[in-house]
């Protein structure tokens, strides 16, 4: 199992600049990648090919970037012009994000994500392999070819309920986890893309994990914590719905606390379940925590 870092959305003057110090420390560190939000700060791709150019070897990934703002061909276009700045080294993450955002503050239509993200799919990996895409969807239409470079990067859904996990696992790369536990993990999401995998004759697919981890001496506190800066993951449904079937009350439930003992074990029931990349967010307790990361690479 790869472990990679969950980068924070840098404030401040020169945020690009502070990305790509946060950027350079994980690679020196020896982590395998390093992935960055889309919310509503930086625009992820736009900051992951500026910064991330700078800094060699490291993956840098995209965890993830909204589909219904951007119309498939744009965001082909755009993650293969970042992937050519990278030198092939993005990993695009992408995902259906939430009603009360994309209803709500966008304005478009949420009544049909399953179907929205196929025919997003239908049009983004062949215009990602650099193939023409002809599709005429119920939701999306292209008719296009580009001629942009940087062809071949991997493309990951945020996929949670049975539908998503068939679709990540029968025509993409794999999918990325946020607020998932262990148990789900085990139990729901990698024998749901696993079987969408074999069943449609790929390879296996990446099951990238991010939680937030802390190392410490007071897990109590540490759990209380993360229920307080993660409070609104406990609010939106999808994240509910994992939260809920893994028993968990709050995201605090699910953050990777304890000592150095306790949160190797808890990392390694992640690899036993078959997740390939696990991903720290690093929420607090960071000089302990990253010092005890640092010591999973050798």
């Amino acid at each position: 199992m790869r472990v990679g870092l969950f980068l924070n959305d840098p404030q401040g003057p020169d945020p690009i600049g502070g990305l790509r110090e946060t950027i350079a420390r994980a690679a020196d560190d020896g982590f395998a990648s390093a992935w960055l939000s889309h919310i509503f700060g930086l625009d992820a791709l736009t900051a992951l090919a500026v910064a991330g150019s700078q800094v060699p070897g490291i993956e840098l990934g995209t965890a993830v970037v909204p589909t219904y703002p951007r119309h498939p061909a744009a965001l082909a276009q755009q993650a293969l012009t970042t992937n050519t700045a990278l030198g092939g080294r993005l990993a695009l993450g992408i995902g259906l994000s939430h009603q009360i955002v994309i209803e709500h503050m966008f304005g478009y239509d949420f009544s049909r994500p399953a179907r929205h993200m196929k025919e997003y799919l239908d049009i983004l990996l062949p215009l990602a392999r650099g193939e023409k895409a002809e599709v005429t969807g119920e939701t999306l239409k292209a008719n296009i070819q580009l001629s942009t470079p940087g062809t071949g990067l991997p493309v990951l859904i945020a996929a949670l309920a049975p539908r998503m996990l068939a679709l990540a696992g029968a025509v993409a790369d794999g999918t990325v986890l946020w607020m998932t536990g262990p148990r789900t993990v085990a139990e729901h999401v990698v024998p749901a893309i696993t079987a969408a995998a074999s069943g449609a004759g790929r390879p296996a697919p990446r099951v990238v994990c991010a939680l937030p981890v802390c190392v410490t001496d007071d897990p109590a506190a540490a759990k209380a914590r993360a229920a307080e800066v993660f409070s609104v993951y406990g609010e939106l449904p999808s994240y509910r719905a994992m939260l809920d079937k893994e028993g968990a009350a709050t995201p605090g439930d699910v953050a990777i606390v304890g000592d150095e003992e306790a949160v190797r074990a808890q990392i390694d029931a992640l690899a036993k379940a078959g997740v390939t990349d696990f991903v720290a967010a690093e929420f607090s307790g960071r000089e302990r925590t990253r010092t005890f990361l640092k010591g999973l690479l050798g």
